[in-house]
């Protein structure tokens, strides 16, 4: 089962979403209301992935990315920003703070959904598959 952590200061938004995300059967779903339990979650709970709310009180989605990634114990987990703010730039600027991805809400929660399993994949080959400058094939070629 698929670890999410959703950081989210807005209830009814984590009421749909927990709701919705677990009804599929293949997730759980932990949640925070702002950034500074998100960043205390994550290193407890260590989550497959985060959904990282942008705009919050107490500590903001920036900040709260900023710090996760800059843990070594919770840099490698994958960061999906959201928010509200659909505005040219926004997506680059999410993704400079350190998230893996970014949407847009209202949430098209299939879009989300296929979001968070293009992003976990590569999280588990890149944990899986060393990247050994050894491993290349020999020049020329192969002797039997």
């Amino acid at each position: 089962m698929t670890k999410v952590l959703y950081v989210e200061d807005n209830d009814d938004n984590v009421f749909m979403l927990k709701m919705r995300l677990e009804l599929l059967g293949d997730f759980e779903v932990l949640t925070a209301e702002d950034g500074e339990k998100g960043c205390a979650m994550a290193v407890s709970e260590r989550p497959d992935i985060i959904l990282m709310d942008l705009e919050m009180p107490v500590v903001d989605g920036w900040k709260a990315t900023r710090r996760l990634k800059g843990n070594p114990q919770t840099r490698d987990i994958p960061i999906i920003a959201l928010s509200a703010h659909a505005l040219a730039g926004e997506r680059e600027k999410a993704l400079a703070a350190g998230c893996n991805e970014f949407d847009t809400k209202p949430i098209e929660f299939d879009r989300l959904v296929a979001t968070i399993r293009r992003v976990l994949p590569s999280r588990s080959a890149d944990r899986c598959v060393p990247s050994l400058p050894s491993a290349r094939p020999p020049a020329g070629p192969l002797r039997p």
